[in-house]
Formats: C-alpha cells, structure tokens, sequence
C-alpha cells in the first residue's frame, strides 16, 4: 500500500490499484483509537495498580502484594515480616530460612491450607504469628507438626479457619510459651479439659463466634494465668459453678445463657472486675461469688426481673418456691426470701451496673443499699412504674442515672431531705409519662450538670408560682442550680417558660424543641446571656424572638418554624452553626449572606422553597471555604410560577417576569447540537462526493496546483 498525491487530493493505492478518497478510513480510525481506549481501560480494571511494598528499618511490608512465595530477597536481618493478603498456599520448609531473626509474621488473609512441618526450623526468635483468615483445617496437621518449632511463641491468631475442637486441640499441644490466643470464627462446638492442657502461661484467650454449646467443668483448669476470656457471640445456654479465680475481665454477651452461678463456697478471692453478660436471656440476677471485687457488670438486653411480688399472689396460683441449682446441690428457697442475704451476691465493689432493656418493675428492697461505691446505674428501657428516690435507697456515690424509656408516672422522695444525692451530675429521665414530680427535687442535687426530662409533662414552674412549695407538682424549678449545664426539655407539651425560671443556673445547652405554641418571655434569654452557648428551638412556632441577649451563642437551631425570613437578631451572633431546616425560607438577603459567612461553619438549609433565581445568597456562602452545607444533597429551590422543584447546588434555568421562558435560552441550548449535526453531514457528502471539494477550491482561486509524482 503506498500513498501519494495527485492534483491536490491525498488518495491511497490498494493492492488491485483501486483509488479510494482518505475520508473513507475516517471511521475506521477513529473505530480502531476507541477499540485500544477500551482494551486499555479494561486491563487497567483487571490489573489494578499494586500497592507500594517495601521495607522499612527491619520491617516487611509486603501485604496485597500478589505474591504466590514468600519473597526471598528481603534483608536478612528483617524482624517482622507482613505477607496478609496474598496467595500464598502453602508455606514451604525452605521458605523462612533465610530470615533467622523473624520474630513477629502476619499471613492472614492468603487462603493458606497447610504449613509444612520444618518451615520454623531456622526462625526460632519467632513470638508473634498471625494466621487468621485462612484454610489451615486443611492441613492443620502439618500445622500442628510446625509450631512446636517454636520455643518462643506469645502471639498466635487462628482465627477464622474453621477448625473444630479436635483440630485446635492438635495444633495448640505443647505450646507451653503462649500467652495470647484467639480461636474466633472458628467450628468449636464443646470445650473439654484436653483443649488447652498444655497453656499454661496463657493470659487472654479469644473464643468469639464460634458455636459453643457446652463447656465442661475443668475445660480451664489448666490456665491458671488467664486474666481475660471472651466467649461472646456462642449459644451457651449457661454458666455454672464459675470458679476461675484469676479471670480478670470475662465477656460472654450475645448467647443464650439463662443462669449464671458461681462457686459459692470458695474461700478464695475472685479478681474478676468487668463481668458482661449483656444480650443473653437472663431470668434472674446473677449469682456473683461471695468474696469478688467486680466493678462493672453489664446485664442489658435480658430478660431479667425479680419475683419477690409472687409470695404476696397466690390467687393465680404462682409457685411459692424455686430451685436454685449450686454446687451439685439443689436448694429450695421460698419466694419470700428470694433476696435474703444468704442468697445476695457480693456487690459491695460495684462502679457501673447496667441492667438496661429487661422486664423490671420494681428494684427489691435493700438492693441498692447493699452497693456503697456503685456511681453508675443504668435502668433504661424497662417497665418500671414508681421509684422512690432517697438517700437510703440510692447511694451517695452515684454520678450517673438513667431511667429513661420506663413507665415512671411519679417520682417520689422526702422533700424534707434539701440534699438528695449530693454526687450525682447526669440524669436521664426521659420517655416516661411523668407528670408530677417533686418541684425542688433538682434544686436538692448539689452536682447536678446535666438533666434530660424530654418526653414527659412536667412543667416549667415561676419564681412566684405557690405549687413549688408543694410536695408535689406538675412543674419543677430550674432556677439557682449552680452546677447545671445542660437541659433537655423535648416535647415536653410546654406552654411558657417564665421570665426569671432559670435566674441562678448556668445553662450553656437548652434543648426546647418539639414544644409548638411555647410562649417564650424576653427576659428568659436575657437571664441566660453569660452562659448560654447552644439553644435548640425546632418545632415551637417561633417568630418574634430577639437573639441579641445571647451573646455567647454557638448554636442555634430554629428549624420547623414556618419563618419567612431569616430573624436580624441572629446576625450580632457569632454562631458557628445554624439550622434552618423546614422553614418557608425563599432567599437570604446578600448582606445577611455576608454577615453569617464571617462566622457560620456548619449549617442546615433543606426544606425550605427557595427561589431558583434568587440565589445570590448562596454564592456567597459557596465561596467560603469554612463554611460547611451539610445537607446539600437534600437542598432544592423552586422555579417561579411553576413550581418545579430543582437540586439547590445544580444548574438553573430561570423564568421571566412574565412568566414565559425566553428564546434565546432555546438558542444557546440547540445552537451546539445544530452546528454538530451540521458538520458531520458535511464530512459525510464529501466522503461520497471526493470530487466536489477540489472543484470549490478550483473555482475560487481560478488556477489549479500541480504536484510531481
């Protein structure tokens, strides 16, 4: 094929000496440039760019790294070496040789199926080994075989390989070094005293999700040294006969455990301090040992209740005895001493009881007494009906308290008592149905920092109301509490807050929305102004409220209104966050744009039926590069007198005066397709009409242009 010119036109010569016009191999050129972009865009999927695998001081990092081997040129002094996900199958004999100071290799993730016997034979300073994520039930004999070459080893994770009970018992044999294990993830289904014969040195062990169902009784007999076990997330229907002394932290959440007991004639001293047992099926508080010093016991998401009130109802028949399984011995204990002190665990160490989303009434009598240090409680989400708050019932040590999602209906105290619960500075009392209280109960709390009574309807009472003097009310006084700082007051059916209700008290966060109609006085915010840093009115029908007094505001959300316009008030604030949200905003004036975008970081404008072409505003708050619209993908305006609704931060086409959209918009969106259209017919008729060109030029210039062969 050659190429050549005759009288101005670049034609081609074919092999049967055919003349064909170039402009026929247009679309093959450009058929054949989109067939190589293709083809390269789909090796770069296929191929995806290898991650950076180096080394660095005597670290390998060679993770992700599409290795079938372990790599044998690395320096050989390297101590840690990181091959996780990568395809290497087997780790060979020779495959470490070279690497006799290794001490920490991490091969999670390769789908390994089997370690060959002598491959640890020169890497005896080996401690940490990682092999999670793996095959290794495949070969685990092999693996066995390899690991007891290594005299060393502290650290070793099998998780995630499906191994069973039998397979784990044949790797871990004489791995007497071992201090930290995890078999997670794993096909364990029963636990029996050969499992962990050998770990004796062993202080945490990792047993999560696996499938147990039964541990025998000395299953653990031989890790004298544990301190930490978690058997979460199994289907253990019990704990019996607890007697590991030594454990200091045991989670066994999320099974199915009923009963938890433990070793009740033991003189020896529990050093258990953190005991989870959250997400099981609990009937009854667990049986703790006699001499403990547990600290944290969690017990949410149970089924747990007490049952002292079934000796006092026997018209329907309720057993008035139950059967308490200890020790091998079966103990009857009547109902009526269900929580006699012969039966009450040691509880004298408690800090944090959380015994959230049960099925508790009502807390026994001395239960709480018998807690002296306990500072956290957590009673949310049950169906208590009444509590009597005093200081003999609640400890004095207690900071933190939640009682919210209950079916409280009355607080009830001794409103002679000025000071209740001296220590406590959080209290939750949300989502109940309170509507009588005793009104001076928060003044009582000298600590007191912060209160949530969202969700109930208790009032907000007067300085001169008379009902504060009772000893109970459908209000609570809020003013001369040095310590409070935050007040949550949601949907709390509220109609007023009184002018001085907070004179005294130091709120830097008021939380008052979700109450519409509240009728807010003038000088409430002015008796707040030194304090008040964050005040949430969403949802109150707000209108006409000056912002001027509070000085120090942060945050102001005054979202769900129906405002037409945004308050000036609110532009003497330095707020650093303004919510917007659902209001009947159609555009901020530009100068109040310019005012909040000096101080403004985050803010909330969706929901509002902004005018698509009155959008000024929001170019300048767009060029502030501190300020952050968190929810722009949610922000729509409206085209006038039409009422489509489009993306706020998309591209607009507004309407005329009259309401009729102009030509020349039509003009400048076809005039590119028309010009395209046009042009690619012109190529088309002169790819069939080679002659046409040439004979126009001749035309114009009136003399042609010879060229030599």
């Amino acid at each position: 094929m050659g190429w050549w010119r005759h009288k101005g036109r670049l034609t081609d010569t074919t092999t049967d000496g055919v003349k064909m016009p170039i402009l026929h191999y247009i679309p093959c050129l450009l058929y054949f440039t989109l067939g190589q972009l293709c083809n390269l865009l789909a090796s770069a999927s296929i191929h995806p760019q290898q991650t950076s695998c180096s080394v660095i001081q005597r670290t390998a990092m060679y993770s992700d790294c599409l290795l079938m081997t372990v790599p044998s040129n690395l320096p050989q002094n390297i101590d840690e070496l990181q091959l996780n996900k990568n395809y290497i199958k087997v780790l060979e004999n020779s495959s470490l040789a070279q690497y006799p100071q290794l001490r920490t290799l991490s091969c999670a993730d390769n789908g390994l199926k089997s370690i060959e016997h002598g491959v640890f034979s020169n890497t005896p300073c080996l401690e940490n080994l990682n092999l999670a994520k793996n095959s290794l039930e495949t070969g685990y004999h092999q693996t066995g075989l390899a690991l007891r070459l290594l005299p060393r080893l502290r650290v070793l994770d099998l998780s995630g390989n499906e191994l069973n009970e039998d397979m784990a018992s044949f790797i871990l044999q004489n791995l007497t070094s071992l201090e930290v294990l995890s078999l997670s993830r794993n096909l364990l289904m029963r636990l029996d005293r050969s499992i962990f014969s050998s770990l004796h040195q062993l202080v945490e062990l990792n047993l999560e999700r696996n499938l147990l169902f039964e541990i025998e009784e000395h299953a653990f007999h031989s890790l004298q040294k544990l301190q930490r076990l978690s058997l979460a997330f199994n289907n253990l229907p019990c704990l019996m006969d607890f007697h590991l002394t030594q454990l200091v932290v045991l989670n066994a959440s999320h099974n199915a455990i009923e009963w938890f007991i433990a070793t009740q004639d033991m003189e020896e001293v529990f050093y258990l301090e953190t005991l989870d047992l959250s997400d099981n099926k609990l009937l009854f508080f667990p049986l703790l040992p006699n001499r403990s010093h547990i600290r944290n016991l969690l017990l949410s998401n149970n089924q747990l209740s007490f049952y002292e009130h079934l000796a006092e109802n026997n018209s329907e028949d309720w057993p008035t005895t139950i059967q308490f399984y200890n020790l091998n011995n079966i103990t009857n204990v009547t109902t009526a001493n269900l929580w006699d002190e012969t039966l009450y665990s040691n509880t004298s160490y408690l800090d944090l009881l959380d015994m959230s989303q049960n099925q508790i009434h009502y807390l026994p009598r001395g239960f709480l007494s018998k807690m002296p240090s306990l500072s956290r409680l957590r009673l949310g989400r049950n169906c208590l009906k009444s509590l009597d708050i005093t200081s003999e019932e609640f400890p004095a040590s207690l900071i933190e308290l939640d009682l919210s999602n209950n079916l409280l209906t009355k607080l009830r105290t001794n409103q002679s008592l000025l000071h209740v619960l001296p220590n406590l500075t959080h209290l939750n009392l949300s989502s109940n149905y309170l509507q009588t209280i005793p009104p001076r109960l928060f003044v009582g709390m000298q600590s007191l920092a912060t209160v949530d009574l969202s969700y109930n309807k208790v009032g907000i009472c007067s300085t001169e109301d008379r009902s504060a003097d009772a000893n109970y009310s459908d209000c609570a006084m809020w003013g001369n509490i040095s310590s409070l700082r935050h007040l949550h007051l949601l949907n709390c059916n509220l109609q007023k807050v009184p002018p001085w209700a907070f004179e005294g008290t130091p709120i830097t966060h008021l939380e008052l929305t979700n109450n519409p109609g509240i009728h807010i006085e003038q000088n409430m915010l002015q008796s707040l102004s030194r304090t008040l840093q964050h005040l949430s009115l969403g949802n109150t029908a707000i209108s006409h409220l000056d912002f001027t007094p509070c000085t120090h505001l942060k945050s102001l959300d005054i979202s769900r209104n129906s405002l037409t316009h945004l308050p000036d008030s609110i532009l003497s604030l330095s707020l650093k966050l303004l919510d917007l949200r659902d209001n009947n905003l159609t555009t901020i004036l530009p100068d109040q744009a310019k005012v909040l975008g000096h101080s403004i970081q985050t803010l909330f404008l969706g929901g509002n039926p902004f005018n698509c072409c009155e959008l000024d505003w929001l170019d300048i708050f767009q060029e502030k590069v501190t300020m952050n619209i968190e929810d722009r993908t949610e922000a729509t305006c409206l085209l006038s007198n039409t009422g489509r609704r489009e993306w706020l931060f998309g591209s607009h086409m507004c309407i005329d005066k009259n309401g009729e959209e102009p030509s020349w918009t039509y003009i400048l969106l076809f005039l590119p397709v028309c010009l395209s259209l046009l042009g690619i017919c012109i190529v088309f008729y002169l790819s069939f009409r080679p002659r046409l060109l040439p004979m126009v030029i001749k035309k114009r210039y009136w003399r042609a242009t010879t060229f030599e062969h």
